[in-house]
């Protein structure tokens, strides 16, 4: 039918206006006295008016117009073509001498016809938009946080979009001059605190948050109380990300755990970085893993002369290579290399191919359940493969070296959080001992990350729970992915020889809360719809992470939120010593098919390590989340 729409169109405004005229003979029929002036000619002044009025309307297209997406403008233009068609017929009428009916009667034939055209227009828009929308899909009843410029457009695009689920019941907004007025139709319940009883008593259980301009604290405050009650939140994003013209309904997504962390994100001077990275050959060891994979997009924004990916997982690097051309396109100067960082030659040909001036390592076993049963592998890939990657770049003439560390390296209860202990002592041992400029980033747990866990809780929750938690007492440090590559680049730009730079990451989060706030997050009730199970603790695992600036051997560099921490100094004597002891564990291991002596050896070369049971029978019940203070002055 669509291909016959402005016959049908034209057919059912004639129709329309037989319908008037009928009323017009029936009014006369009726009322006798009303038939004045000119009767022999109606049928002439009827057809006349008729064809005025049908060749307006396509001087003024509105048969063009899609009327299911009509708006005030489509309503206007089809009077304005209705009055001029009059005008015409009264100007033709009078010039011709056929004879001008009762102009009160022809203008109301007129505006019969006119008013028809109308209702008829509008009730088609309405049944497209709304009965035929409800048939299809269904729709859910929603309410919006926000009754300003961004939740009414909001509500103009779900109204008219005949593909929304949505349903819009009411608004809830503080200002006192809207509460209890309605918007297109949709009333102003109540104010934002009042929002989680109304819409409890209104049976909805979807809001969205259309407040874009509010500053992230507020902004915490309210989605912090909507997620206190079964409420599946949905949020605009900030005024800023608004600018690129997409429609808002398009920009809308599920309120974000980083949402609720407690604290702003931070933000990293990015033209800083324009110096370290511009121009340049920078390689990125890991560069298909979480952090190496962020690291490999920001670096782009930079413009390098060439960007290295070194991956020993060949799906992962695939996956960013793909991306990276997507986004840039093939002239993007981009190179990807399969290898493993524990293969010396393979370091060898990937350094004097490529000659990089910046490297990125961010090559590591992370998992700290898994290294405990491997420990050898934590040593073998974490500490020499750090080892053969900082003598390659000192060998080549790397201009700067990255290393990418964790919060686990401070006083450790792992293997995993020893090795990067031993990978920062790798770096340190450097000092004075060559032309690169060598340091290390330590950061702590990083959102969404592979194997943190965010996404095994997400995993959890769609298939129904339970969530699992190893202690309920457990507290971490949380930062996003582009928060930690971020560091790293900038921390890079400010490296002068041996730095080890770490983060303050703000308020630590119980993962007892994370686990409950992302059930409801996800529309559910914590405990009732999904239970939350603690397993107990995991091999390694210790209660809480040490607070990255607690020490006192802190200085604060040009970025308030950016440390850097002073550690005695490890000679390459010293570091010799300890490497000649784990690769001694190391054969012996291979030989007896027994790990136990790498952990003996790691208690001697790394004096801060510690048995997670003495660290976490020492804390015991006692575990709290401590207040922020200031690292130092």
């Amino acid at each position: 039918m669509s291909r016959f729409r402005r016959q049908l169109l034209f057919l059912c405004d004639a129709f329309l206006f037989a319908v008037a005229v009928a009323g017009y003979k029936f009014i006369t029929v009726l009322l006798p006295y009303t038939a004045t002036g000119a009767e022999e000619n109606f049928w002439a002044n009827a057809a006349l008016l008729y064809g005025c009025t049908v060749l307006a309307q396509m001087v003024f297209k509105t048969y063009d117009s899609l009327w299911r997406y009509a708006e005030s403008r489509e309503y206007l233009m089809l009077i304005a073509s209705a009055f001029c068609g009059f005008a015409v017929y009264e100007t033709i009428a009078r010039l011709s001498g056929i004879g001008v009916i009762s102009f009160v009667l022809l203008a109301a034939i007129a505006s019969l016809w006119v008013l028809e055209m109308l209702v008829v227009r509008f009730g088609y828009r309405s049944y497209r938009a709304r009965v035929l929308r409800n048939r299809q899909t269904g729709t859910i009843p929603v309410a919006i946080i926000g009754a300003g410029a961004a939740g009414v457009q909001l509500l103009n695009e779900i109204q008219h979009n005949p593909n929304s689920r949505y349903t819009v019941q009411c608004f809830f907004d503080d200002d006192a001059g809207k509460l209890n007025k309605r918007i297109r139709g949709v009333p102003v319940s109540g104010t934002i605190s009042e929002s989680l009883s109304r819409m409890r008593a209104m049976d909805i259980h979807d809001a969205i948050f259309a407040i874009p301009s509010m500053d992230d604290l507020h902004r915490r405050e309210i989605l912090r109380q909507l997620t206190d009650r079964s409420v599946r939140v949905s949020t605009l994003p900030s005024t800023l990300e608004l600018i690129d013209r997409k429609p808002i309904r398009q920009q809308l997504r599920e309120v974000r755990i980083e949402d609720l962390l407690g604290r702003d994100t931070i933000e990293l001077d990015i033209s800083a970085m324009e110096g370290l990275l511009s121009g340049r050959t920078v390689l990125v060891t890991g560069g298909g893993g979480s952090i190496g994979s962020e690291l490999c997009r920001q670096i782009v924004k930079h413009h390098p002369k060439r960007l290295v990916i070194f991956d020993i997982y060949e799906n992962n690097a695939y996956d960013i290579q793909q991306e990276l051309l997507y986004q840039y396109g093939r002239e993007l100067p981009l190179s990807v290399e399969i290898g493993s960082v524990r293969d010396p030659r393979r370091l060898e040909l990937l350094f004097d191919t490529y000659k990089p001036d910046v490297v990125f390592h961010a090559a590591a076993h992370k998992h700290v359940p898994l290294m405990e049963t491997s420990p050898q592998e934590a040593i073998r890939n974490n500490v020499f493969g750090t080892l053969n990657t900082v003598r390659a770049a000192d060998a080549h003439g790397v201009k700067k070296f990255i290393l990418i560390s964790t919060d686990k390296a401070v006083n450790p209860t792992s293997v995993m959080g020893a090795s990067k202990r031993l990978c920062e002592m790798v770096v340190q041992s450097m000092a004075g001992c060559s032309q690169t400029t060598f340091a290390a980033v330590r950061f702590g747990n990083v959102l969404g990350s592979n194997g943190s866990v965010v996404p095994l809780f997400r995993r959890q929750i769609a298939a129904g729970g339970p969530v699992t938690v190893t202690d309920k007492r457990i507290i971490r440090y949380f930062m996003t992915i582009p928060e930690a590559a971020q560091l790293v680049l900038e921390a890079g730009a400010m490296a002068k020889q041996n730095e080890l730079f770490v983060l303050d990451m703000g308020r630590p989060v119980k993962i007892i809360e994370l686990a409950e706030n992302m059930i409801r997050l996800s529309g559910y009730e914590p405990y009732r719809d999904i239970e939350i199970v603690e397993t107990g603790l995991r091999p390694g695992e210790k209660l809480y992470e040490e607070l990255l600036i607690a020490s006192r051997d802190l200085e604060k560099t040009v970025n308030g939120m950016i440390f850097v921490e002073h550690q005695p100094p490890v000679t390459p004597e010293e570091l010799e010593r300890k490497l000649t002891l784990l690769n001694d564990a190391l054969e012996k291991t291979m030989r007896t098919e027994d790990v136990s002596c790498i952990r003996e050896v790691l208690h001697r070369v790394v004096p801060t390590f510690h048995e997670p049971e003495e660290v976490n029978r020492t804390q015991g019940e006692t575990v709290e989340i401590p207040e922020q203070e200031p690292a130092c002055s």
